[in-house]
């Protein structure tokens, strides 16, 4: 059996989530106090990816990282190519999960109640102790469940990372293009076996987030 699917797509997906994290939650901080104009049109812009087919975002992708590009054609140069190679998986996986952090966390920064931040800062408290010890704890189920969506979403992506990547055995193949692989070769065994494997680490991850939750609301209570 071959586990190249699995250890990619877990790599891939783990590796877009932690950049996700900080640029979502970067983008969102800082969104959450903008004017509501200003704020409308960077919500359009960063969020497009969630609306748009994932195909198109892998073309838009291959549009600007392409090696025949100017920017895809200056990161070559330095041994950086992003097609039909693992890591850009890694772009593509991002992209289209980013959306789902962005938007999580922007809405607990704005429902955080800022009278905290206030009273830290009347104790002389930095912003930074001020963000990283009460906004972020305060806004931690938030913040908790779009990491665990942009981890899900990053695992099952198909659509750009087919366009940017491709499907090689052994080098680029994913858990979703393996299954579409092995289906159009009519091997419907290896393609459920792939299914039930990606439905298990969903499962499990999706379980993980609702003890963390138990256990924080336990905590609350005690």
């Amino acid at each position: 059996m071959d586990w190249y699917p699995l250890i990619n797509s877990l790599r891939i997906a783990a590796i877009s989530c932690v950049l996700v994290f900080f640029t979502g939650i970067f983008f969102a901080y800082y969104a959450a106090k903008l004017p509501r104009a200003v704020k409308g049109v960077l919500d359009v812009f960063l969020t497009l990816p969630m609306v748009l087919p994932p195909t198109v975002c892998g073309y838009f992708l291959l549009v600007i990282f392409g090696v025949k590009r100017p920017l895809g054609a200056f990161l070559a140069q330095y041994g950086v190519k992003f097609v039909m190679t693992w890591y850009g998986g890694i772009l593509a996986a991002a992209v289209v999960a980013f959306p789902l952090m962005y938007r999580t966390a922007r809405g607990a920064f704005e429902a955080f109640d800022k009278t905290l931040a206030y009273a830290g800062q009347t104790l002389g408290l930095s912003d930074t102790y001020i963000f990283w010890r009460v906004r972020m704890p305060a806004c931690r189920q938030g913040i908790l469940a779009g990491t665990v969506l942009a981890f899900a979403r990053a695992l099952g992506e198909y659509g750009a990372t087919s366009m940017l990547i491709g499907y090689t055995p052994g080098k680029t193949a994913t858990i979703s293009t393996t299954v579409y692989q092995l289906w159009r070769t009519n091997d419907e065994a290896g393609a459920f076996f792939w299914v039930m494997v990606n439905l298990a680490i969903s499962t499990v991850v999706l379980l993980t987030v609702n003890m963390l939750e138990a256990r924080q609301k336990k905590a609350v209570k005690a």
